[in-house]
């Protein structure tokens, strides 16, 4: 499992990540966990269709 999940750690530290002009949810962290849902499932589609 990690050889999975530390490569997706690399990829999503992107310098556009931590710019500190990159706001994705600038009205609050109330909202942050869509961010998260998003990502994980364009993560999860991507390992599946690589996988196949």
């Amino acid at each position: 499992m990690a050889r999975i999940v530390a490569p997706l750690f690399a990829l999503t530290a992107t310098p556009a990540l931590a710019h500190p002009g990159f706001h994705p949810n600038p009205h609050g962290v109330e909202f942050g966990w869509i961010a998260a849902a998003v990502i994980g499932g364009v993560a999860a589609y991507l390992l599946q269709w690589v996988r196949k």
